[in-house]
């Protein structure tokens, strides 16, 4: 544990139980809201930016220097890149699903990746409809479960560790929804029915509580080495996670502007970090 800043407490499963459910919640939230509204790009692209800098925020302070204190620089290290090299294979065969060969690179390259179509959610249409087959929406889906197993792990070892995880909190739930919210409307719009969207992302939602009760559960109380691991390899799944989707995305569809959204999210989950 961290000494000075934080507050010193070690919840029981019940409070890791909520705070995995108020994790989780915004994928509930935004698949809902988008299988009924369409929202405009800059909207998007503004809440991907805010939540990229939360994130940054949870990977420096709440996943990889805990990684560190934990096992050492030669652990964090090693774990770090397995999440980033993990991440980043995965990530480029969900494009491949989400865009078979038809789809040549360079239209590839025009479009980036067809896992976070802002595109088709916030004008109603779906670009990518003839070459994707209705795979961008799963795509999506599947890359939140990947990063998001190993930060609601890490979120459970906070809690037991009796550092709070704020910070790691505020970032996964301003993350969710986003990402959900494209991902549920490109579902949309690809012809899933509305239940079977939403009822994707709750199960995905149960999943990832589940994955904040195991690090509050059994994985408590084992050795620092043991857990500076999952701590790493989230710290390296989220950072693959910010240049490979989130910030090209944001960038992209909010253009400059996205800065400021990026630094508010970083300040925002930094003071969560301080409580």
């Amino acid at each position: 544990m961290r000494a000075g800043c934080r507050r010193s407490y070690t919840p029981g499963m019940g409070s890791a139980l909520i705070f995995g459910l108020v994790a989780s919640s915004p994928l509930v939230v935004g698949a809902l809201i988008g299988v009924r509204f369409t929202l405009p790009k800059r909207v998007l692209a503004i809440l991907l930016s805010f939540a990229a800098g939360a994130l940054i925020t949870a990977l420096t302070f709440e996943l990889f220097e805990d990684a560190y204190e934990k096992g050492g620089i030669r652990p964090a290290v090693l774990g770090l890149f397995a999440g980033a090299v993990v991440f980043t294979a995965l990530s480029a065969l969900l494009d491949r699903w989400a865009a078979p060969g038809s789809r040549s690179r360079e239209v590839e390259k025009e479009q980036g990746s067809v896992k976070l179509d802002t595109d088709a959610a916030a004008e109603g249409t779906s670009p990518t409809a003839a070459s994707t087959g209705g795979a961008a929406g799963p795509a999506l889906l599947a890359a939140v479960t990947l990063d998001g197993v190993p930060e609601n792990v890490a979120l459970g070892v906070a809690l037991s560790e009796g550092t709070g995880g704020l910070a790691l909190l505020a970032a996964i739930f301003v993350s969710n929804l986003p990402e959900s919210l494209v991902g549920a409307s490109s579902m949309r719009e690809q012809g899933m029915s509305a239940g079977r969207a939403v009822g994707l992302w709750a199960v995905c939602g149960v999943l990832l509580v589940g994955a904040v009760l195991l690090g509050a559960g059994p994985l408590a109380g084992s050795a620092p080495e043991t857990i500076s691991l999952p701590l790493a390899f989230a710290a390296g799944a989220v950072i693959a996670s910010l240049a490979d989707t989130l910030m090209p995305e944001a960038y992209e569809h909010g253009g400059p502007a996205v800065a400021l959204s990026t630094a508010a999210g970083f300040v925002l989950s930094f003071a969560l970090s301080l409580a």
